[in-house]
């Protein structure tokens, strides 16, 4: 092999590459997070509430949700139930094609269970969120929620 055709092999392999991580990092960007926020909770309250808005270009589904702020984290849809109001854990959330999906106050929400300290107004925590896209395939989404006093600003 001459120098010159080694010399084009390398360029085209690393053009390769680089158009793949292109097409990687597009794939990543087809689900969007938003207005993450947190509920400050007072000292010994062992749960609180996470919300914020998410959706995908292609549609996918969450399927779990982890934070370093809590044990366990689930996804809980509230209802009104003839003046009262119910609460039931969702092991998977749809996000369709191109809508957004909003999880907020007395509706679908985050649930951070066990609490590892109080969240206090000001501080920050994360949340990764892991979703499966149409194909099977999964990922992870990394999001950081501010922690907020009262309603959503």
């Amino acid at each position: 092999m001459t120098r010159q055709t080694l010399r084009l092999c390398r360029i085209a392999l690393l053009g390769i590459f680089l158009l793949s991580r292109g097409a990687l990092a597009a794939g990543t960007e087809d689900v969007a997070v938003s207005g993450a926020w947190a509920r400050a909770t007072v000292p010994g309250q062992p749960v609180a509430a996470a919300y914020l808005d998410i959706s995908s270009r292609q549609g996918a589904t969450l399927i779990a949700v982890r934070s370093d702020a809590a044990g366990a984290v689930q996804v809980h849809s509230m209802r009104d139930d003839g003046g009262v109001m119910r609460m039931r854990e969702l092991k998977r959330l749809e996000l369709p094609a191109g809508q957004t999906v909003r999880l907020a106050p007395s509706g679908t929400h985050l649930m951070l269970l066990g609490l590892k300290a109080p969240l206090r107004s000001g501080d920050s925590i994360t949340l990764d969120l892991t979703l499966v896209d149409k194909a099977g395939r999964s990922r992870t989404v990394h999001t950081v929620a501010p922690v907020r006093a009262g309603p959503s600003p």
